[in-house]
């Protein structure tokens, strides 16, 4: 997008089409250039070989107001039998898992009798704790390592693509469920018609829907350009989400607006014929929010890029200074939106030394694209730099308690979003 004072919505030529209605996308939001997965994690044998990297361009429909990436990559190539995230890596995002499972058992009486389903359950990071409440439970989970993970855990886990095909399996097998959720999921869909029609097929016919997403009026207005990405197909707005999943028979009663990830909402879905869950006012009061906002207008989204711009050169001028001073500067984590940041805004190991990872499995390897040395979290009581800069921004406080230590030699910490701001 052009960065001109006028911050007008550029076209896209040729036009592609909406992931959800099939209507041209002719409106770029925001263009990151060029970036390799961010997932990927090269090993030192793979550190002189060349890597792809695709076209990041966000865009929006302005038929039902889906924002969008284009899909160059598609699951199977992304959730490989390798794939890299690990959701039981974070303390806080435990927690958040704990209390929803006692939230949920508690609202529906999930029991023995029960039966909860997760689309994308990873490592078996949620599950778990309904399964230790005897609360039988099962994970549908594209990544075979991470799916043998939650197998460890005790989570019955099948290795699939959650779709209407997956769907009809299951039901065939005599699984219906009382409780189906799915956690950071929609984005990573491409198939999103076909992802929707599943979880409707496959619902008990008094069943219960949930799925947290990040909110896009949490993106635009955080400035989270960083968790675009070519593993997120799609940015959800209420507005948005509530079209597909009326379309395919599914009617949102309730909505959550949680603080996780930036900023998230959690939809409470059941079948349009299911009238025992009238409509809460939390749902009719978020979209009078969203089209307030100008969700559903180009305008809104007209000065976004140049929020991005922006925000990257105040990166590179606090980088650029500590560099003259001497100042040493290195990361901590090595999340997939630490990896659009570092490759949009240009930066190498002659910036940041390197990053650390709690996870086991992205330790000594490189990350894409900026090829960034990533090193255990003990390296950093080694070499006492002068600043760490949290990719992961959205876990600054769990990350900034577990480096309290950092401090005793005047080490600061620096949050990238929604701008450079040091914290000592």
């Amino acid at each position: 997008m052009s960065s001109s004072s006028d911050a007008r919505l550029t076209n896209s030529m040729p036009a592609e089409r909406c992931r959800f209605c099939a209507q041209p996308l002719e409106h770029t939001v925001v263009d990151l250039g060029l970036s390799p997965l961010c997932q990927n994690r090269i090993t030192p044998e793979q550190a002189s070989d060349p890597e792809v990297f695709y076209p990041l361009q966000m865009r929006i429909c302005q038929a039902c107001w889906l924002v969008q990436v284009h899909a160059h990559v598609m699951g199977e190539d992304i959730f490989k039998s390798d794939y890299a995230y690990f959701s039981s890596y974070s303390d806080s995002w435990l927690k958040h898992c704990r209390e929803y499972v006692e939230l949920m058992t508690d609202r529906l009486q999930l029991g023995p009798q029960s039966k909860v389903v997760e689309v994308a359950s990873n490592d078996g990071y949620l599950l778990q704790y309904f399964v230790q409440k005897g609360i039988p439970a099962l994970g549908v989970e594209p990544a075979a390592n991470v799916a043998e993970a939650a197998r460890a855990k005790g989570v019955e886990s099948v290795t699939e693509f959650f779709g209407s095909a997956t769907a009809r399996k299951l039901l065939e097998q005599g699984i219906r469920p009382d409780l189906l959720l799915g956690n950071n999921v929609l984005a990573h869909v491409p198939d999103l018609n076909d992802f929707v029609a599943g979880l409707k097929i496959f619902l008990k016919d008094d069943g219960v829907i949930t799925f947290e997403f990040p909110h896009l009026m949490c993106l635009i207005e955080g400035n989270q350009f960083d968790t675009i990405y070519q593993e997120h197909y799609c940015y959800f707005s209420l507005l948005a989400i509530q079209n597909i999943f009326q379309h395919h028979g599914l009617t949102i009663f309730d909505v959550d607006q949680l603080t996780t990830h930036g900023g998230s909402l959690r939809i409470y879905a059941r079948h349009n014929e299911d009238t025992s869950k009238p409509v809460l006012k939390s749902v009719p009061e978020l979209l009078e929010m969203e089209i307030a906002k100008g969700y559903n207008t180009l305008a809104t989204y007209s000065a976004f890029a140049e929020r991005v711009v922006e925000t990257k050169w105040k990166l590179l001028d606090f980088l650029m200074h500590a560099k003259r001073a001497g100042k040493t500067v290195v990361g901590y984590g090595a999340p997939g939106k630490g990896n659009t940041l570092l490759n949009y805004c240009g930066i190498r190991s002659d910036s940041i030394l390197y990053t650390v990872d709690r996870n086991p499995v992205k330790q000594n390897t490189f990350l894409p694209g900026s090829r960034i040395p990533v090193h255990t979290p003990e390296c950093i009581a080694e070499t006492r730099p002068d600043y760490v800069l949290i990719l992961p921004w959205n876990l600054r406080k769990e990350i900034m308690e577990q480096l309290s230590y950092v401090r005793q030699w005047g080490g600061k910490f620096v949050v990238p979003i929604p701008e450079t701001r040091i914290y000592e």
